[in-house]
Order: structure tokens, then sequence, then C-alpha cells
């Protein structure tokens, strides 16, 4: 990354933060936060669940696909 396009960068970067500064209230800054908050613990929640229906689900395929199995070879013998 060159010199010029760094101080592009930060220079677009810093009129953004100052220009939206005076218009965001403080309000705003705490109702985002309890927001991702709220939305964290959301995804967080349904991650988890997930992979405990996933991995109930394939071990129960699993256990029912190895049964089947064993008792189609023992007819076969």
């Amino acid at each position: 990354m060159s010199f010029k396009s760094l101080s592009t960068i930060v220079g677009t970067c810093g009129g953004t933060f100052l220009a939206t500064w005076p218009v965001i209230g403080s309000d705003d800054l705490i109702r985002t936060g309890i927001l991702a908050f709220v939305g964290a613990v959301v995804s967080f929640s349904v991650s988890i669940s997930l992979k405990i229906v996933v991995k109930n689900f394939f071990s129960a395929n699993f256990k029912s696909d190895v049964s089947f199995r064993k008792k189609k070879d023992e007819t076969a013998e």
C-alpha cells in the first residue's frame, strides 16, 4: 500500500467520522450497543442449538444405518 493511498484512506475515514459524530446522539449509541449485544446472544444461542440438533440427527442416522447393515449382513449369512 503506497503512502498516497494510505493518506486517502485515512482522510476518507476521518472525514466520515467527523461528519457523522455530531449527528449521532448518545441514546443512539446505547441503543446500538444493546441491539448488538442481543444480536450476538441470539446468534450464539442459535449456533449452539443447531450444533446440538445436527449432532444428534446425524448420530441417530449413523446408529440406525449401522444396525440396519448388521441385521442385513446377519441374514445374508
